[in-house]
């Protein structure tokens, strides 16, 4: 059984935590990180300067203030030892004031009263005291001024207390404190200075990530050109170079998928002339049908083609184009409500995201009986949701309900349309702006669609 008065053993920590508590307590900008490098150093080198310049200098300029004090003192009692008598003490008392900075006294009679052993004596006058010590043999006692502008010696002699009062700039060196000043005042310069240099080295590095950022949202950033140092510069030259490379490989892969569904529509044309002019022959109705199904896979193509083209970015109005969506569905009778929180303007293709939009709300009132759209601004983003009061989609199937060609085949029938092309045109088109789709479970029972585009 453990001694209840021992103490508890202290938990070790985990090596992990600790490196987290650190991290935790740096700063997060590169311009925070650039300055602690720089002024980590400078703090050491201060130290360690202030530090042998105390131990040095200043320590030894102390105690040799002191050895002069106690060498004056020590002159003075030799000379009274040797000429005893009034005059010898007038004229050495004048003379101390008027060469040596010391007022000189006397009390006849007087017996000095011994120091108590345990009596310390102030850190500020233990240099004059080794110093007295090894100067002169005779009894004597160091008071403080209470002011603490000077301080008293008084010596014990053979008919009186010699009283020797020495101010206190004989015994301190104030350069200290003119040092610690210049050091403090260059150290501040100098970090000011070293602050504008990283400020604008670092701002580079920002119009670097700012560049990024609009590149993932789809939008251009024309005036980006690299700047900065030469790792910076090669950095956004090497952005430079992948942008351009991406937006070709965009390009051509676009006017590829669209070159292809075009010259389709050529033999699907002339595939149902023929068979109009067939009649009624056995399996005519069956390859009418193929046709039809290929021909709006062809469309499929070509609208997905025209979600990746070349349609320019300029400041849209989310709210307006929203409602002109909703207000086409309502006039075709669909039964869709429409809150708008706030418009927001953002540089978009507005086509490809009314396309986007239209195929969103397209689904829901082609599966639900109720639908309601939401328009609104969420932290960095705009926030556009569809719910539907629909048969909703697995949650186990909603990633692949993104891919091409994919239906949910419980809940989508091929033949009351669509090839399955509808999120993944309007999940391209977001993404193309930096945003995203997410599903989720709608409030009103079915599914829940969450259009992002990022501020």
């Amino acid at each position: 059984m453990a001694d209840p008065a021992s103490p508890l053993p202290t938990p070790e920590i985990d090596p992990a935590e600790r490196h987290f508590r650190v991290k935790s307590l740096l700063p997060k900008s590169l311009l925070g990180r650039s300055l602690l490098i720089i002024l980590t150093p400078l703090i050491l080198l201060q130290m360690i300067t202030a530090t042998v310049f105390y131990d040095r200098h200043w320590g030894t300029i102390t105690r040799r203030l002191a050895q002069s004090v106690a060498g004056d003192v020590s002159m003075v009692t030799t000379y009274l030892r040797d000429h005893p008598g009034p005059a010898s003490r007038a004229w050495i008392a004048a003379e101390a004031r008027r060469q040596m900075q010391l007022d000189v006294s006397f009390s006849d009679g007087e017996i000095l009263r011994a120091q108590d052993p345990g009596e310390d004596v102030a850190d500020t006058l233990a240099p004059l005291d080794e110093a007295l010590k090894d100067a002169i043999t005779l009894p004597f006692q160091l008071i403080p001024n209470d002011e603490g502008h000077s301080v008293r010696i008084r010596l014990q002699m053979a008919d009186t207390v010699l009283t020797v009062e020495a101010s206190m700039k004989r015994l301190s060196s104030f350069t200290i404190y003119l040092f610690l000043l210049w050091m403090i005042g260059a150290s501040l310069l100098l970090f000011g200075i070293a602050t504008i240099f990283m400020s604008n080295q670092v701002r580079a590095v920002r119009r670097l990530a700012i560049a990024a950022d609009s590149f993932g949202k789809g939008r251009d950033a024309p005036w980006f050109k690299p700047e900065g140092a030469t790792e910076v510069r090669q950095a956004a030259q090497a952005f430079l170079v992948m942008r351009d490379r991406i937006k070709r490989q965009i390009d051509q892969r676009t006017e590829m998928l669209a070159g292809v569904s075009h010259d389709l529509r050529t033999p699907l044309t002339r595939m149902k002339l023929q068979l109009a002019m067939m009649g009624k022959d056995t399996g005519v109705d069956d390859l009418k049908e193929d046709v039809d199904e290929m021909e709006r896979m062809v469309e499929g193509y070509l609208a997905f083609a025209r979600g990746e083209g070349r349609e320019a970015m300029r400041p849209t109005n989310v709210a307006a184009l929203v409602e002109a969506v909703v207000g086409r569905f309502a006039r075709n009778g669909a039964p869709v409500d429409l809150h708008v929180e706030r418009g927001v303007t953002l540089p978009l293709r507005p086509q490809a995201v009314e396309r986007c939009v239209t195929n969103l709300v397209s689904n829901a009132v082609r599966y639900a009986k109720h639908v309601a759209v939401r328009v609104g601004e969420r932290a960095d983003a705009v926030e556009i949701l569809v719910d539907d009061d629909g048969p909703g989609i697995p949650e186990d199937r909603r990633a692949d309900v993104f891919r091409a060609f994919f239906r949910v085949e419980n809940s989508r029938n091929p033949e009351t349309g669509g090839v399955g092309l509808g999120l993944t045109i309007a999940r391209d088109v977001a993404r193309g702006h930096g945003g995203d789709i997410q599903l989720a479970d709608s409030p009103l029972g079915g599914l829940r669609v969450r259009l992002i585009l990022p501020l």
